[in-house]
């Protein structure tokens, strides 16, 4: 407390309204704040992911070295599904509990020498209904942005 020269008993601090004006800016700041913030993390998981898929097709071109064929990369000796030469999600770089997608090989031609490899967002994290991301064995590079299952041409990039 404090005195007044006409030694009036006087209380230092914030009216009221001084803390509402404070919270409601808080509250604007963190409603514009976080959406963003959410578009940054989706952004930077679906690079990890860009990063992880390249990696699995440099292994996919060790395979093809060893072998002379894309075929039989996937577990089991399989020709599609898990690859049993890289790691089945990403990032890669984390333990698999804090995976964003899942890795598959899809296609490889009966020749064994063409592949196509897709990142699969896992549901129930943040980057469900981003879209696939598709590497081809020629460097195309694809992004399903609409997840419509179904790759346009305006989709064949991974900045669209």
């Amino acid at each position: 407390m404090l005195m007044s020269t006409s030694g009036d008993m006087r209380q230092a601090g914030f009216s009221l309204i001084e803390l509402m004006i404070v919270v409601v800016i808080v509250g604007i700041l963190t409603a514009i704040a976080y959406p963003s913030y959410q578009n940054f993390l989706t952004s930077s998981n679906r690079g990890a992911a860009q990063a992880d898929l390249m990696a699995l097709a440099a292994a996919m071109e060790r395979h093809k070295a060893a072998n002379f064929t894309y075929a039989g990369a996937a577990a089991s000796g399989g020709d599609t599904g898990s690859p049993a030469i890289f790691h089945t999600y990403s990032p890669s770089s984390e333990p698999e509990a804090n995976k964003r997608y899942d890795l598959t090989i899809s296609s490889v031609s009966t020749s064994g020498n063409s592949y196509q490899i897709k990142a699969s967002p896992v549901s129930g994290t943040t980057q469900a209904g981003d879209g696939d991301l598709y590497y081809f064995s020629d460097g195309r590079k694809a992004w399903d942005q609409n997840d419509d299952g179904a790759i346009a041409s305006s989709e064949y990039c991974w900045s669209c």
